[in-house]
């Protein structure tokens, strides 16, 4: 992954998101996986700088490795998600509304979440190497 753009900073913002179905339901059938698959890069993007890298959708479970920008909390973009699918999943599949009904729901209310990044090693020695970078500048003496 390339770094991206903002106002005023650059950022490389990965971030591996798994999330399950209230009580660990298989719903995700292949019928709701398929619509899953076809909403979920909309709603995503619907967020401005927020982009889907990969996804696999299992019977009871979702992972995604999406990019965040920095301006948005991973908790924030990853409600924002599960509200708005949960609310279309619920209006195009009538047995989840019979499935959950004494709860307007269909995720459960928690989350995976974990960075993904370069190798720390690359990092170490990108650091190292801007020390020596830095080393051939003109100081300034008052």
């Amino acid at each position: 992954m390339e770094a991206r753009l903002s106002g005023h900073s650059v950022y490389r913002t990965e971030y591996h998101i798994v999330w399950i179905p209230k009580y660990r339901y298989r719903i995700l059938n292949p019928g709701v996986k398929g619509y899953l698959e076809k909403i979920l890069p909309i709603e995503v993007k619907a967020i401005p700088g927020c982009e889907i890298v990969e996804m696999n959708i299992q019977a009871e479970h979702i992972h995604m490795v999406a990019i965040i920008p920095p301006k948005y909390s991973v908790s924030e973009v990853v409600g924002r998600i599960k509200a708005k699918t949960a609310s279309r999943l619920r209006n195009k599949f009538w047995w989840l509304r019979k499935r959950y009904q004494r709860e307007n729901v269909v995720w459960s209310p928690g989350y995976f979440v974990s960075t993904v990044g370069i190798d720390e090693e690359k990092i170490l020695n990108y650091v190292r190497w801007q020390e020596h970078q830095d080393s051939g500048q003109a100081k300034l003496e008052l």
